[in-house]
């Protein structure tokens, strides 16, 4: 008799927490709506570090590929001030040719603070143009599509 095949476990999302500092922050003390996207991209940046084990930096300088923002929807859902340490969580929700769409919420406890879906798309820092994701790095995405 055959034995059934072990399922493969997936990661649970990846997780990144940005403590919340003076300088992300307007005058009435909370988050200033543009410096959530420069958390995204810092959570990205993670996400290649640490969740898929490639070097973001070497990635551009060695490999000159990036991944730029191609499309963006943002919903702020309640305000985070300074001080606060919010936690983003980031899924694949589709993976393209050359693009992947993610989703990110961002949450200080389990309290929703911000919720985005980010459009990247792989490209040559040469050309300028859109290239295929290569097979090894959509292996390493998939592992975090939902």
């Amino acid at each position: 008799m055959l034995e059934p095949a072990l399922a493969v476990p997936k990661p649970a999302a990846f997780e990144s927490s940005k403590q919340i500092r003076f300088h992300h922050c307007d005058p009435a003390g909370i988050v200033f709506y543009p410096q959530y996207f420069v958390l995204f991209n810092e959570t990205v940046e993670d996400w290649f570090n640490q969740g898929l084990g490639m070097d973001f930096a070497s990635l551009h300088s060695e490999h000159r590929l990036g991944v730029p923002l191609a499309h963006v929807e943002c919903e702020f859902l309640a305000p985070s001030t300074i001080g606060d340490l919010l936690k983003f969580r980031l899924s694949v929700a589709r993976m393209g040719r050359s693009s992947i769409t993610l989703a990110i919420a961002g949450m200080v406890g389990e309290e929703p603070r911000i919720r985005a879906t980010l459009v990247l798309v792989l490209a040559s820092l040469e050309t300028r143009r859109a290239v295929a994701l290569p097979a090894d790095l959509r292996a390493k995405i998939q592992l975090f599509v939902v």
